[in-house]
């Protein structure tokens, strides 16, 4: 979900919405469903789900995109919108008829004024509510010629995708050699005067900090720790935390993280296989359920927008100059801060990268699963 844009501008047709979508959702949509919710006359959020892929996933889509809508605060209108790759022209006319007519019967059901109902195909578009629609369509020019796409500031950057949003940087050759080599030392008994010379950032908590002050220049070593703790299931998690919560979520997170890899240790256990069963015999300890609640969004606690930005843009060229063998952990920690703001199409490619890397990395599958599933953090519904 992706909060509309605070800048008026008046959509007086259906084709200026339609222009307008990329830059309310920050791409441009394919293969997607996409719903715009409104309070009032005023958009207050875009929802975007994948196409279904069968008949049989139709409802269970129309469920959850309901649902979600219900959730969220003052959402009296929507105007549901399919962006499909089909065509007008072999004949159908209106491609996905049937997932728009059930879209809207479920929506006015449950209260909600549909404004329209709209279809952009491969070679027209055209809307479900509009009897006087052609068969084959109106032209896409519409959308590409309107003029309101001239009043949207330049501040609201439009991407290809969603994927781009996720795109790395170009491998920088001299900082990846720098960081294979301070990951190298890392290792084995050169390990205690690397952290020597690492300092107060030797703590991961103090590490985090240092790593959101943009105005500081990150040595290779201090990046090569970090890359190494991210690797680490309960390091990587609490730092995730600490990234979007604070100081003190991440020294709770980070003691409980202690306290975690050394039960899983003397259990003979992986810390995310130790997490699941004490999740599941409801023997997790008051600091950790705390704590699972964050991960799982399942709180109104808001996380630090800023604080997410900052450490996605200091991920990128780190997951980028890292090693292969190191990055899926930094993966999920960008897919998961990427799904806190509510981005969670950019998060999905994040971890399909993870799982193109190891298909069988825990973390990665269970973020696939949990954000695959449409979930959305409670934050996403409180008031700001």
């Amino acid at each position: 979900m992706l909060a509309g844009m605070t800048t008026i501008i008046r959509a007086e047709a259906p084709h200026d919405l339609l222009a307008l979508i990329p830059s309310l959702a920050g791409f441009r949509p394919e293969r997607s469903v996409v719903c715009v919710a409104f309070a009032g006359n005023r958009t207050v959020g875009v929802l975007r789900h994948d196409l279904p892929r069968q008949v049989r996933d139709r409802a269970p889509l129309v469920s959850a995109i309901v649902g979600t809508l219900c959730r969220m605060g003052g959402v009296d209108a929507i105007v549901p919108i399919v962006y499909t790759d089909a065509r007008f022209d072999a004949g159908r006319g209106l491609p996905q008829r049937a997932l728009l007519s059930l879209l809207v019967k479920r929506s006015e059901q449950a209260g909600f004024l549909v404004r329209d109902a709209l279809c952009r195909a491969a070679d027209a578009w055209g809307s479900l509510l509009d009897p006087d629609t052609p068969t084959t369509g109106h032209p896409l020019a519409l959308i590409d010629e309107s003029p309101v796409t001239r009043l949207v500031p330049e501040a609201c950057p439009v991407l290809a995708s969603a994927n781009e949003a996720a795109d790395l940087p170009a491998v920088d050759a001299a900082a990846s050699t720098a960081l294979a080599a301070a990951l190298d030392g890392l290792a084995g008994d050169s390990r205690g005067a690397a952290l020597t010379r690492l300092g107060p950032n030797g703590d991961p908590v103090v590490l985090v900090e240092t790593l959101l002050d943009r105005s500081s220049v990150h040595p290779p070593l201090r990046l090569a720790w970090f890359v190494h703790l991210a690797s680490l299931p309960a390091m990587r998690d609490a730092m995730m935390l600490q990234f979007a919560f604070g100081v003190v979520v991440g020294e709770a997170a980070h003691d409980d993280a202690m306290s975690t890899a050394d039960r899983a240790e003397a259990l003979d256990e992986t810390v995310d296989g130790l997490v699941r069963r004490e999740m599941a015999n409801g023997t997790v300890g008051e600091v950790s359920e705390m704590l699972s609640r964050l991960m799982l969004g399942q709180t109104s606690l808001r996380p630090d927008a800023r604080r997410v930005e900052r450490a996605l843009s200091m991920l990128r060229p780190v997951i980028a100059n890292a090693p292969a063998t190191h990055r899926v952990g930094l993966l999920c920690m960008a897919a998961w801060l990427a799904w806190s703001l509510g981005r969670g199409s950019v998060a999905g490619a994040f971890i399909d990268r993870a799982l193109e890397i190891d298909e069988g990395h825990s973390m990665a599958g269970l973020l696939a699963a949990f954000i695959g599933s449409g979930a959305l953090p409670d934050w996403a519904f409180s008031a700001r």
